[in-house]
């Protein structure tokens, strides 16, 4: 059977004009530090109406080097933490980031022709701050938290309605419930990257990267 794959590609633009602007980046003006520029880009790709800028890739390793990607949800950055997000450590990327603590996150913002690439050493919060981190979030996000045992295998969706049912009444019961297993990650930056698409190809990128307890910068070829 012949696919339709490869015309449906064809028939795709990167860029459209129609939905897409690209705002001149001058990296000779840029903060000494990527956090500041982090924040900045977020708020106009917030502004640019960007629907979910807060969802990233995360990429980690299995024991064996083996790579996994996947999306989630930016809980947090700044200085002192770096980029958090979280899951249940007992989860596939948690239990990968207990055997190799290292991950890279990639933020794409179409809308501004934008992304941010970090990368760098992953630490776990105390309890205490996972904790008040869900339970800062929705009646949903606790919900999906109580049901647990993520990336176990499951024997039928009948199985997942019945315990996220269960779990759905006991956050509305109970919105402090403690979810044991779930765990607040924190990304400290070795390395942090900036591409400004540029509607002639010479995209500008910017990349940070941290030596000797300081940041240095450096342009890319794109």
């Amino acid at each position: 059977m012949t696919s339709d794959l490869p015309r449906l590609l064809r028939t795709l633009r990167v860029w459209a004009p129609e939905a897409t602007s690209l705002p001149p980046f001058d990296p000779d003006a840029a903060p000494d530090t990527p956090l500041p520029l982090f924040e900045r880009w977020f708020t106009e790709a917030v502004a640019a109406g960007e629907r979910e800028p807060h969802t990233v890739s995360l990429a980690t390793a299995d024991e064996d080097g083996a790579p996994d990607v996947r999306i989630v949800m930016l809980h947090g950055a700044d200085e002192d933490h770096g980029w958090s997000f979280a899951s249940h450590s007992t989860s596939r990327k948690g239990r990968q980031l207990a055997v190799r603590p290292q991950a890279a996150l990639a933020f794409y913002w179409p809308s501004l022709g934008r992304q941010v690439r970090v990368r760098g050493r992953v630490t776990t919060a105390p309890d205490t701050e996972s904790q008040a981190d869900l339970h800062a979030r929705s009646t949903g996000a606790l919900a999906a938290a109580l049901t647990g045992r993520q990336s176990q295998v499951l024997s039928s969706v009948g199985e997942l309605a019945a315990a996220s049912e269960e779990a759905w009444e006991r956050a509305v019961r109970d919105p402090d419930a403690p979810a044991p297993t779930w765990t607040l990650y924190r990304l400290t930056p070795d390395a942090v990257e900036f591409f400004q698409g540029d509607e002639r190809r010479r995209h500008v990128r910017l990349e940070y990267r941290r030596a000797r307890g300081s940041w240095e910068k450096a342009l890319l070829w794109p």
